[in-house]
This record gives C-alpha cells, structure tokens and sequence, in this order.
C-alpha cells in the first residue's frame, strides 16, 4: 500500500517537475508565449504563401508539349500581378513542372519555358524581374502520381511560390 502511494506521488512530481521545466525553458527563451499566440491565431499571415494559395490560387496548367499561357492561365496570372503589387516586398520563385510523358532532359527544358512564360507575362503587367526567379522541375516533383490524362494534365504547370 505504502508502495503504491509512493509511487503515485513520484509520479505526479516526475510530471510536475517536466511541466515546470517546460514552462520556464519558455520564459527562458522568450519563444514561449510568442509562438503559442501566434499558432493559436486564426486565419494566414497576409502576403504569406498560405494567403496566395488560400486567396489567389498558386498554379496555371499547360496544354500537352506547350508552354505559352491559355486565357484561363492568362486570367489567374492576372490575379497574380494583383497580389504581387499589394505585397512588393514578397519574392517569387515560379516553378515550371510537366507530366512524365518524354525524356527527363526534354521535360526539365520544357519546365523552364513554362516557368519563363509565367514570369514574362508577370513582369509584362508591371511586376519587377528582380523579384521573380524561375526553376525547372521537369516531370520530377509530380502533383498526382498516375498514368491517365487526368494525373498528366494536374501535372502540366507553372506554380508561384512566395518567398523563395
């Protein structure tokens, strides 16, 4: 019995003392409270690349074997420019990528004009090349796995990404 309640106790001091330490190593730091609140938020940071995906959407498609834009990828670019002029000091990398149809070589060349399209009519609108970088993944980083025109067509694209 007397075992049993020492044990008890010892084990609600072990998670006391963890607690305590955990607590303090915050204070410490200094990152504590700061990274609760600001997990604890609701909503995306405005200008991050959780607020373009959320709110502007991150990806024009590619017809098969072709890299100039269609009016439906014209008119999501538009959107775009409008996000990239609210928040000037974000940087983009626009990513270039294809479906695993050809050679890795031909896709990774086909990427990039795909990701120089985007980033010419980008900068065409008024957005500062400066801000801009362009990156070719070819058919290496696919967005759905499958071999149908479904998967391939998901695959077809251009992708901003803030930040980088």
């Amino acid at each position: 019995m007397k075992m049993r309640f020492l044990t008890v106790v010892a084990a609600v001091a072990l998670l006391a003392a963890c607690s305590s330490n955990e607590e303090a190593g915050k204070a410490n730091t200094g990152a504590g409270t700061a990274a609760a609140t600001t997990a604890a938020k609701p909503g995306v940071v405005p200008g991050s690349q959780a607020d373009f995906v959320a709110n502007v959407g991150d990806r024009v498609f590619f017809a098969f074997d072709k890299s100039d834009l269609s009016a439906q990828a014209r008119q999501q670019l538009a959107a775009w420019v409008v996000f990239l002029k609210k928040y000037p000091q974000d940087k983009m990398t626009v990513e270039g990528h294809c479906d695993d149809r050809g050679t890795r070589e031909y896709n990774l060349a086909l990427g990039a004009r795909r990701a120089n399209a985007v980033k010419e009519f980008l900068v065409a609108q008024g957005v500062p090349a400066a801000s801009l970088k362009t990156i070719s993944y070819g058919k290496e980083r696919p967005a759905v796995l499958g071999d149908n025109e479904t998967a391939w067509a998901q695959n077809r694209r251009g992708v901003g990404v803030i930040g980088e």
